[in-house]
C-alpha cells in the first residue's frame, strides 16, 4: 500500500517519538489502515540483557504488529505498526519497563554511537559516555521538538567510524589522535616474512603516501605530517601498528550532502 506519511498522533506529554502512518487505501488494506511507528531510545552501545529485550517484545506484540528494526538509522530501536488506540498503552508499559521514547520529526534525533571503549582496542574517547550525556542533556528537546530542524549528534570512538557520524550527522565527534602512529618495526617484518602484501594491503592504499616501505632495511618509513588517520594501515597490521597516544576527538559540523 501507499502510506500517506505524517498525521497528528502521539503520547501524552510527547511531541516526538511517535510516527504516525496511514494507509492511503484503507479499504483495500484494512488490517493495515493505521501502522504507526514508535521509535524507542536505544542503550548507548545497544547492550542489552535478554530479559530487557523479552519485556519489550511481549509488550509488542501486545499492543503493535511484533515487527522490529534493530536499530534504525537514528539509532533506535524501531517499532513498526500499531494503531492509534494502542499508542497510548503500549508506551505506558513500555515505560513501566524502564524504556523511554527517542526523537522524531522535525527537531533534535536520538544521540547514537559506537560501542568504543567497551569493546574496540581502537578507541580514542568514551562515545558511550558521550552519548549517555548528551542524551541526558537534551533529553527535553527529544521529547518536546523545539529546534527549528532535523539535527542528529552521532560519535564514533575512532576514524573507522562504525557509527557513520561523519556521513549520517550533522554534529559528529570523531575519537582521534594528536600525536604519531606507534609502529612496531619488528612486527612489521614479521607480517611481511610470512607473506603479507605490504604493498598492495598498506603502501599502495595510502591516500597521502605518507608510508613506503625499506626492502633493503626492511623498516617502514612514516612521514607524520602527511598522515590523515584513515586507519587503513591499523586495520590491515593491528599487531604492528596502532593508534598514538595524545588522545582526543574531532568535531565536525554540518550535514553531509548526498550525491543524489
Amino acid at each position: 500500500t501507499h502510506w500517506k506519511h505524517g498525521g497528528i498522533v502521539g503520547v501524552k506529554g510527547y511531541g516526538g517519538g511517535v510516527i504516525g502512518r496511514y494507509s492511503a487505501r484503507p479499504d483495500e488494506f484494512p488490517n493495515v489502515a493505521e501502522f504507526h511507528t514508535l521509535r524507542v531510545n536505544q542503550v548507548p552501545g545497544f547492550f542489552y540483557t535478554t530479559k530487557a529485550l523479552r519485556d519489550l517484545c511481549e509488550t509488542w506484540d501486545k499492543y503493535g504488529s511484533g515487527l522490529t528494526n534493530f536499530h534504525g538509522s537514528a539509532g533506535d530501536i524501531v517499532l513498526l505498526g500499531t494503531t492509534t488506540q494502542n499508542l497510548q498503552p503500549c508506551f505506558d508499559e513500555l515505560s513501566e519497563k524502564g524504556w523511554d521514547l527517542g526523537g522524531s520529526g522535525g527537531g533534535l534525533r536520538t544521540p547514537s554511537g559506537c560501542v568504543g571503549m567497551a569493546r574496540c582496542e581502537f578507541a580514542c574517547i568514551d562515545s558511550m559516555d558521550f552519548v549517555l550525556e548528551v542524551t541526558r542533556h537534551f533529553q527535553d528537546a527529544l521529547h518536546r521538538p523545539a529546534w527549528p530542524y532535523k539535527f542528529k549528534i552521532k560519535c564514533s570512538a575512532c576514524p573507522n567510524d562504525c557509527a557513520a557520524a561523519t556521513a549520517r550527522s550533522d554534529f559528529a565527534v570523531i575519537g582521534t589522535w594528536r600525536d604519531t602512529l606507534k609502529i612496531d618495526q619488528e612486527a612489521v617484518r614479521e607480517y611481511v616474512n610470512n607473506g603479507f602484501n605490504i604493498y598492495g594491503l598498506v603502501i599502495g592504499k595510502c591516500p597521502t603516501k605518507a608510508l613506503d616501505w625499506d626492502a633493503e632495511k626492511k623498516e617502514l618509513k612514516f612521514c607524520a605530517e602527511d598522515c590523515v588517520r584513515c586507519m587503513n594501515c591499523i586495520n590491515m597490521m593491528p599487531k604492528a601498528i596502532s593508534i598514538g597516544s595524545e588522545r582526543g576527538a574531532t568535531v565536525l559540523i554540518g550535514g553531509k550532502a548526498p550525491v543524489v
